[in-house]
């Protein structure tokens, strides 16, 4: 990998690792990591601020996942490397700088990365995870059976290797980040859409 693209790669992380959903939440006095699930995500935001902050938040990690992409495309690199641009930014939003090298779970990022890599995909993507939100009202479950179908998609699809490889990356990497929801939802004890929100901690 030339010295370019390397440094394309560092552009996606940095990008990818600013910590919007941290940064709205403390825009209203609260610290996003000491309430809810502690996850600085849109899931959270929604829970502990409502709506509004929850779609800025979503739509703004969507477009790191593809910003990171679409810079590496301008800068003429090949979609291997762009496609790694994209599992940049999903690690700099998983595992911030910004936030001690914490951060969400990459859904809407890995998303963004997805749709810009493969539309067809990442439309189907979004009508399956949608769906079985909208069905279970659970977000982690509608993730990580959006994740799995990604996968399933960019094989049906045949697509290149490389791109199913880095689609079963993220997919991955998303359900690895959600292993404690998993567990939840085993137990029966994940928190569903709309239930009560968790009490906000205001920061001093």
């Amino acid at each position: 990998m030339s010295l370019f693209a390397v440094l394309a790669v560092v552009i996606a992380y940095v990008i990818g690792a600013v910590p919007a959903a941290a940064w709205v939440a403390r825009s209203r006095g609260v610290d996003i990591r000491q309430v809810g699930s502690g996850n600085s995500g849109a899931t959270n935001v929604l829970r502990s601020l409502g709506k509004g902050p929850a779609l800025a938040v979503a739509v703004f990690d969507i477009l790191k996942g593809v910003l990171a992409v679409v810079i590496a495309r301008a800068l003429h690199l090949d979609e291997p490397v762009a496609a790694l641009c994209g599992v940049a930014a999903v690690v700099g939003h998983n595992f911030s700088p910004f936030l001690g090298f914490r951060g969400g779970k990459g859904v809407a990022t890995s998303f963004g990365v997805i749709a810009v890599l493969d539309p067809l995909a990442g439309a189907g993507v979004a009508v399956i995870a949608i769906f079985c939100m909208w069905l279970t009202r659970f977000v982690s479950a509608g993730s990580i059976i959006g994740a799995l179908a990604a996968v399933v998609l960019s094989l049906c699809l045949e697509r290149p290797l490389w791109l199913s490889l880095v689609v079963a990356v993220l997919a991955g990497l998303l359900i690895w980040q959600h292993r404690d929801n998993v567990g939840r939802l085993t137990a029966g004890t994940e928190r569903r859409l709309g239930d009560q929100p968790t009490e906000k901690k205001v920061l001093n």
